[in-house]
């Protein structure tokens, strides 16, 4: 397999192929800038490897604890850990659970502040008015929507796909030579 450091070096070297060609197909550079920032978070912090002790682990710095319980049920290599869209999606919505959780202490916290006798009703409508503002925004802007997940998508999908690459690569060569091994043994 490739190393860490050889994931994050295709990321980064595909990055301004791909955004450019973001930008040839949609003439429009913000969207070339939403996919090329979404494009690296899901190749150096979204990626397959969130599975195992890994750089993109590591990156999570003080916050890497959350994707523990994601280690723990994953098995590397998985199709939810390494599959197209269903991996990504899988750990966007593991990651979108945590960001719901924090949302909601926070809210309940501040609902809490401003009203203690009313605070239930606060917070879950604070909850409410923020997935209403996400589903409200992408059905507004669905391309950019459509950007968005695809730099994702293919962020992650370009550390997947070196891994199949590199085992592919290594069992040709190993089938080769026991190949020319048992022919060898045949003069």
């Amino acid at each position: 397999m490739p190393s860490g450091r050889t994931h994050d070096r295709i990321t980064l070297m595909s990055l301004p192929w791909l955004s450019g060609g973001v930008l040839l197909a949609t003439r429009s550079p913000l969207q070339a800038l939403l996919f090329g920032s979404t494009y690296l978070f899901g190749g150096l912090m979204l990626s397959p490897d969130l599975d195992i002790h890994s750089l993109p682990y590591k990156r999570w710095g003080p916050l890497r604890w959350i994707w523990l319980p994601y280690r723990w049920a994953m098995q590397h290599r998985s199709m939810l850990s390494h599959g197209p869209i269903v991996g990504t999606v899988f750990r966007l919505l593991y990651l979108g659970a945590w960001l719901l959780l924090f949302g909601g202490i926070g809210a309940v916290a501040i609902a809490q502040l401003i009203a203690p006798e009313h605070w239930q009703q606060l917070s879950l409508f604070q909850l409410d008015r923020g997935l209403l503002e996400l589903k409200t925004l992408t059905l507004r802007h669905p391309t950019e929507a459509l950007v968005l997940y695809l730099g994702l998508e293919l962020g992650c999908m370009s550390h997947a796909l070196s891994d199949w690459i590199a085992s592919a690569w290594k069992r040709l060569r190993r089938k080769n030579s026991q190949a020319n091994a048992k022919h060898s043994r045949r003069k």
